[in-house]
């Protein structure tokens, strides 16, 4: 990654992995695409290459993305999906010219053309969206737990009862207040 941003939080879901660009709402916010070439280099370690993003084009970018996080956090506690965001997805999803296409493995991946640019990556972001949220895929939107982040993110445990957006940041950062907790909790019992 480009020195002086923060990592990328990547997962198996390229919706709410595009939300996660935003993450530590609930607390100090970080901004994971904070200029439209951070935006291209996004797109391009999840598979949407694009040349190049405006100013203009990374807004459209960061609606789509407080849009999904909007709706997805609405499906997860089972409330209405607010209009706008709806409103916002769908306009991204028609937008776009990009084609679903199947590899040799029998996975589905995106083909954006030569001369594809940022909204159709967008597009692609949006359709995604809409299938998780309309419940199309196997699994379950859920809120991670941590009280700073709230991130929305797709279930696709087993028992489908994670409760992090990412073990690696939010669950080690509880784990570790959890422990810390207990060792200030046995080192007053101890005196």
């Amino acid at each position: 990654m480009r020195a002086g941003f923060p990592d990328f939080r990547l997962g198996n879901v390229l919706a709410t992995s595009f939300t996660g660009t935003l993450s530590e709402r609930h607390g100090t916010a970080v901004e994971r695409i904070p200029t439209p070439q951070r935006l291209v280099d996004w797109l391009a370690v999840n598979g949407l290459a694009v040349d190049s993003c405006t100013t203009a084009q990374l807004g459209l970018a960061r609606e789509l993305r407080e849009s999904i996080h909007a709706a997805a956090t609405a499906a997860a506690i089972q409330e209405a999906l607010p209009a706008s965001a709806v409103h916002v997805i769908n306009d991204r999803s028609a937008q776009g010219r990009a084609a679903a296409i199947l590899t040799p493995e029998g996975k589905r991946r995106w083909r954006l053309s030569s001369a594809s640019c940022v909204e159709d990556a967008l597009s692609v972001i949006a359709a995604d969206a809409i299938s998780i949220i309309a419940g199309e895929r196997d699994g379950k939107l859920a809120l991670c737990a941590s009280p700073t982040c709230q991130a929305a993110f797709f279930d696709t445990s087993q028992s489908r009862t994670r409760k992090w957006c990412d073990m690696n940041t939010c669950g080690n950062r509880q784990k570790k207040a959890r422990f810390h907790a207990n060792q200030r909790k046995n080192t007053r019992s101890a005196e």
